[in-house]
């Protein structure tokens, strides 16, 4: 049997977007051209996203183990705004775009708390899978109703310019 209960307690969404845990790039993100190699912002912005699943909306990992329901990424989109070095303390702050009974629309800023300034941004689309059926599923209805709250703490918001955008070489007329 299927235990569909939230992994946390419910939370109040502050009016604005959510900070995540504090992060640090480590020294095996480092690439050849020593900065924080692109498969690790991934990982960083994934980390962020996984700890609002878990610490805000209920729905993260021991929620995926019990209710066999789980995100999976549909579409995803980085912009690089800065580069980040080893060692450097950083953290993700996210919001909803948009959502429906079975897909979140993220966004994440992640920003260097050395700078302040923000170092990427990242984008994605993600829908609620059945993991028995591999097929989508709506999210029980106390975890579209946190999202709904969380959307609607943000709805004020301005859109981000990142948010969209269309991939190609830009080119003057």
């Amino acid at each position: 049997m299927r235990d569909l209960s939230p992994c946390c307690p419910d939370r109040d969404f502050p009016v604005g977007m959510v900070p995540m845990q504090p992060q640090i790039v480590l020294p095996e993100w480092i690439d050849y051209n020593g900065h924080m190699n692109v498969s690790y912002y991934t990982f960083a912005f994934d980390k962020a996203f996984d700890d609002l699943l878990d610490n805000w909306l209920g729905i993260g990992v021991e929620f995926v183990k019990r209710a066999r329901l789980g995100p999976m990424a549909l579409q995803t989109q980085i912009c690089y705004l800065a580069e980040l070095v080893e060692g450097e303390p950083f953290h993700v702050e996210t919001r909803i775009l948009d959502h429906d009974e079975k897909r979140m629309h993220f966004f994440g800023v992640m920003i260097s708390d050395r700078t302040g300034k923000r170092a990427a941004t990242y984008e994605s689309l993600g829908m609620n899978v059945d993991l028995e059926t591999r097929r989508p599923a709506p999210y029980p209805a106390w975890a579209q109703e946190r999202i709904g709250r969380m959307a609607a703490a943000q709805a004020a918001l301005p859109h981000p310019p990142e948010a969209g955008q269309r991939l190609g070489i830009r080119r003057k007329a």
